[in-house]
């Protein structure tokens, strides 16, 4: 995990708005907390690996431009993707910015926690059919309530390989750090309510 404030993080800021404002996607700037959530998809797409960035973007308490980034899998684990749970294909979430979307709640499973859920609006993911281990960014698109969430893995600090822990959320490397950023979110939701956007772009869309 990164935290970065002052001249650094306002240019990161100016390079993620770029970024944003170039797919017509929303920027938040306005108030203290008014927190932008991005996951960007690194171009290896090696399901193997935890080799996304997630930032979260905001003014602070001071009033000054912060970043956090976090070391996160956008891809489901390759022990899913060989074996679906759903009939259709392991779900892979598509690049888009999904407005309002998740909210904090109970992620389910064998290891339910607090996490940022898909619980008010749909979601599109491609679905990987090919059981080959490898996650598929193209082909057949399904738009739904999914329970695409931002959560932790189940082990106590870093993990080394995805394997299992996702299948199509949004996880994080080291749970430690989720809580961390589990932080930001209530401070967030404490101002402007438990109401969260979530945009996810590609490596190349900084460039």
């Amino acid at each position: 995990m990164a935290i970065i404030r002052g001249l650094h993080a306002k240019l990161i800021k100016d390079q993620f708005k770029n970024a944003l404002n170039k797919k017509n996607y929303a920027f938040f700037e306005n108030g203290k907390y008014n927190i932008n959530i991005v996951g960007v998809r690194s171009g290896n797409h090696d399901s193997t690996k935890f080799d996304d960035i997630l930032a979260v973007i905001f003014k602070n308490d001071d009033n000054e431009w912060e970043v956090l980034t976090y070391e996160i899998t956008t891809e489901p684990g390759p022990s899913i993707l060989r074996k679906p749970i759903n009939p259709n294909g392991t779900a892979v979430l598509v690049p888009n910015q999904y407005r309002g979307v998740y909210k904090i709640d109970t992620h389910g499973g064998k290891y339910r926690h607090i996490a940022l859920c898909q619980r008010n609006g749909k979601v599109k993911v491609y679905r990987d059919t090919d059981k080959d281990g490898k996650p598929e960014t193209n082909g057949l698109v399904e738009e739904g309530m999914f329970g695409i969430n931002i959560h932790r893995h189940p082990r106590v600090g870093e993990k080394e390989y995805v394997q299992g822990s996702s299948a199509g959320c949004q996880v994080f490397k080291d749970s430690r750090q989720f809580a961390q950023f589990l932080e930001t979110c209530n401070k967030s939701a404490d101002i402007y309510g438990n109401s969260f956007t979530y945009t996810l772009i590609d490596e190349e869309d900084l460039g």
